[in-house]
């Protein structure tokens, strides 16, 4: 049993690693980081191989998929990304679409690329890493971000349809989490979370457990599923001034 993890140098990705070792998978590591990598593969009771590569960079996203092709592996887990805050006129055009890239660009080429070849075994899982905010009516202060989120969690919930209609053993799911305990602030240029945070090894265990049944959409934490539910019986203008008004407390 063999799985890769992108982004898997901290954060859910390095739960995510850790947990399915101990359940007996070999990895396949990729981040940019490589002494975070090298640390991480230092925890694990399985072989685990290391890639070091920026992956919003289109290239290193077919050269990733032509290293690992030939590995039989299982499970796939899309998790590296990150979040750009502030107002959409101030971010840097070229920060934007570097996120895009990564957190759009390169989940859809490694989707595509690995499906076709579990499909064609009809054997395999895919775990796409969205957010809540991939299923909510927009993100002042992170529009990028949110955009970047709904592509996601659409793409994932198209591609589980097919796979119906298939009659696929492959399954895919997207993990919508809400607020975690990773360097996700740091990275997004926000002070704090304006909830309370949900531990990221919390997160990454619920996730495989959900992922492993088959499960479309997987929302760790009681409150945030509560959050998700009654938003949807909000008016999209008044939603979105609730979410300009809890963003503007996060900055930094």
């Amino acid at each position: 049993m063999k799985a890769l993890i992108t982004g898997a140098s901290g954060g859910i990705g390095k739960d995510m690693a850790i947990i399915l070792s101990d359940m007996g998978y070999d990895l396949i590591l990729v981040a940019r980081s490589e002494d975070k990598l090298v640390e991480l593969k230092k925890q694990l009771k399985t072989k685990a191989e290391i890639i070091v590569a920026d992956l919003s960079i289109e290239e290193n996203c077919y050269d990733l998929y032509k290293k690992t092709k030939n590995e039989d592996i299982d499970i796939l887990i899309n998790n590296a990304g990150y979040g750009i805050h502030g107002f959409f006129k101030d971010s840097s055009l070229e920060n934007d679409i570097n996120m895009i890239n990564l957190n759009v660009k390169a989940l859809h080429i490694l989707t595509k690329l690995f499906l076709n070849d579990f499909i064609a075994k009809d054997n395999g899982k895919i775990l796409n890493v969205s957010s809540s905010a991939g299923l909510s009516v927009g993100g002042p202060l992170l529009a990028s971000y949110y955009a970047s989120k709904a592509y996601v969690s659409s793409l994932t919930r198209g591609i589980y349809g097919e796979l119906k209609h298939l009659k696929s053993n492959v399954t895919i799911s997207q993990l919508c989490p809400g607020p975690v305990s990773t360097g996700f602030n740091a990275r997004a240029g926000l002070s704090k979370f304006s909830t309370a945070s949900l531990e990221s090894e919390y997160v990454a265990k619920y996730a495989i457990k959900k992922m492993m049944k088959g499960k479309l959409t997987i929302i760790p934490g009681f409150g945030m599923k509560l959050s998700m539910f009654f938003s949807k019986f909000v008016n999209e203008k008044i939603m979105l001034k609730i979410l300009m008004n809890i963003q503007k407390g996060k900055l930094s």
